[in-house]
């Protein structure tokens, strides 16, 4: 039901918001903006090459990344700070500025215990709006030079654009949230009265307190900016940011909501509806692949538990209230796009289970990130392009423009970025296991590290937990992936988009190649799917297919796993997890994704 219900309302709500972002992009700048702007000492009016264009988006990138770090390292002396919380450390806040500033918000903290009010609001809110409209603005100055425009747009107008869509969309999902029980509130941590008292590390424990604060507004633009970082370090997994059904439900659809509207609105800004109906196409056929896939393994026992329980799905590291389809998913759709939120552990999922994000985000264009899902899409566009020219013996084309040497070269450059930056850094942090902060031994612990990498290049930030990853070493490194991850794959396709734009376009003949048909659908998923798996398949066996089969030969010679295995089920499974011998559980080092 939950499937259905997320991909009903999202076909409902994403046609409609596609067609008002194209009008939005295609429409003047209104004497409102205009003037706003000119305020800032922008001229609305005044177009952009795509170099002009790029040193735009990365000065304005760069002051905000900066204003955020001083604010972080500095949050312990300014106000909105009822709980005192201190400074946050070099380390940590070169990382959390890398990682809002490209739109990943990997967290290496807990949020509720690491920042301040001031901080969460300042810091962290504004850069959850600017970055996802970033993205949107940086996708049709691409459009623009597909359609053949040298004058790619004005970055400051298309940023200011993309703002007036998910304002207003995000003050409805907070109004939501809110009315579902979300905190809302300036007042400071809450203190309540526990009933039964509980016993910690030799101390008696009476009252339990509990942070809140204007959690629905960040919860609101977290999920429909493909944000994904929470007030809270379990994320969406806890009620204070989820509690209700009702909530869950438009959680996901937020966090899908934008990047489908905006394949819709690229077929019609660029007036090409079937190639974009093609593009969604593949989009939903993996999309649906990926979803079948983590569900399906997800309704499998927990290994650790055969034996020990009834029958069931996996519950480790889920919510009761949720179970195991809606948490997977969930695991599925954040992965699909960079939002990376959670309503449970991607760490406690079946190895196979766990596949399947990694595979989202390795592909990192189903759906993907708000603007930049669809730029990678179209660099694979591109390629595909190139391989059917070479096996038709024809000069590729693509919108009736010659692809040529600079633009395969840029576009063959990004495909091999994400390889040598994840499985790089990857094999360089194993190779020092002191380094590593792995909870695990094993392929899980080498699954641990891939994935930390891996969200970091596809600006994801969800984690597999567990892994101790606020060091200096992880800070340094996991920034590095994400400022190269961000940017690269932003910039290269703009200088593509501004090649093409200086071309002459030739008339399409019976000769040319159609972008918008099942057949060249095909053969883009194939293409996608071949080259990251010439890149991954690996890594992937060695990791969490490794895992499967060393846990499937466990089962198969555990006299209580076979006994179970042939017992019916009499009993609900055990609810609390916590409670029984798990695969790979730890305890939580910072926040939950």
């Amino acid at each position: 039901m939950d499937i259905l219900l997320t991909v009903l309302l999202t076909a409902l709500l994403a046609a409609p918001l596609g067609l008002l972002i194209a009008r939005l992009y295609a429409a003047p700048a209104s004497r409102l903006t205009s003037g706003l702007l000119r305020l800032c000492g922008v001229n609305a009016a005044l177009g952009m090459n795509w170099r002009q264009y790029s040193v735009a988006l990365l000065g304005t990138n760069a002051v905000l990344a900066a204003a955020a770090y001083l604010v972080l390292v500095t949050q312990g002396a300014l106000p909105l700070n009822p709980d005192h919380i201190g400074a946050m450390r070099w380390d940590t806040a070169l990382h959390t500025a890398a990682s809002f500033i490209t739109n990943t918000n990997q967290q290496h903290y807990s949020g509720q215990s690491g920042l301040s009010y001031f901080s969460q609001l300042v810091a962290i809110v504004t850069l959850q709006f600017v970055t996802p409209a970033a993205g949107m603005a940086a996708l049709f100055a691409v459009l623009r030079g597909l359609r053949g425009e040298v004058n790619v747009g004005n970055y400051y107008l298309d940023v200011t654009r993309a703002l007036g869509a998910l304002l207003p969309a995000s003050l409805l999902l907070a109004v939501l949230l809110t009315s579902q029980g979300v905190p809302s509130t300036w007042s400071g941590a809450k203190s309540a009265t526990l009933l039964q008292p509980q016993r910690v590390e030799g101390q008696l424990l009476t009252t339990q307190t509990i942070p809140v604060g204007p959690v629905a507004a960040m919860v609101a633009i977290k999920q429909l900016g493909t944000n994904g970082g929470g007030w809270y370090g379990p994320n969406s997994s806890t009620p204070l940011e989820n509690p209700t059904p009702l909530s869950n439900l438009a959680s996901m659809v937020s966090l899908i909501l934008f990047p489908v509207s905006l394949v819709i609105a690229s077929g019609v800004f660029l007036n090409r509806r079937r190639f974009s109906a093609a593009l969604l196409g593949v989009m939903t056929v993996t999309s649906a692949a990926l979803i079948t896939g983590v569900v399906l393994a997800e309704r499998q026992p927990n290994a650790a538990l055969l034996g020990h329980a009834a029958r069931g799905g996996n519950m480790e590291g889920k919510e009761v209230r949720l179970g195991t389809d809606a948490t997977a998913l969930w695991a599925s759709l954040t992965t699909q796009t960079s939002n990376g939120s959670v309503s449970g552990m991607h760490d406690s999922l079946n190895p196979l289970g766990g596949l399947v994000p990694q595979l989202g985000m390795f592909l990192n264009d189903v759906y993907g990130g708000i603007g930049v899902g669809m730029i990678n899409m179209l660099v694979f566009v591109i390629l595909t392009v190139f391989i059917a020219g070479l096996m038709v013996g024809r000069t590729p084309e693509l919108f009736g423009r010659k692809i040529e040497v600079r633009e395969i070269k840029l576009a063959s450059l990004l495909i091999l970025l994400q390889p040598a930056l994840v499985l790089g850094f990857t094999a360089l942090t194993l190779a020092v296991p002191s380094l590593s902060g792995t909870s695990n031994p094993g392929f899980h612990g080498l699954s641990q590290v891939l994935y930390e990498y891996n969200s970091a290049y596809a600006n994801n930030g969800s984690g597999f937990e567990g892994l101790g990853d606020n060091t200096p070493w992880w800070n340094v490194t996991c920034a590095a992936v994400l400022i190269l991850a961000r940017f690269l794959p932003i910039l290269a396709p703009l200088a593509i988009a501004g090649l093409l734009a200086t071309k002459k376009a030739a008339p399409e003949t019976s000769g040319t190649l159609r972008v918008d048909t099942p057949v060249f659908a095909g053969m883009l998923l194939g293409v996608m799917v071949l080259l990251q798996l010439l890149n991954f398949a690996p890594a992937l066996v060695l990791g969490p297919v490794a895992e499967q089969l060393s846990l499937t030969r466990a089962a198969a010679t555990t006299p209580a796993a076979s006994t179970a295995a042939t017992t019916p089920a009499t009993t609900p499974a055990a609810p609390t997890p916590a409670a029984v011998p798990t695969t790979h559980s730890a305890p939580l080092t910072g926040a939950a994704r």
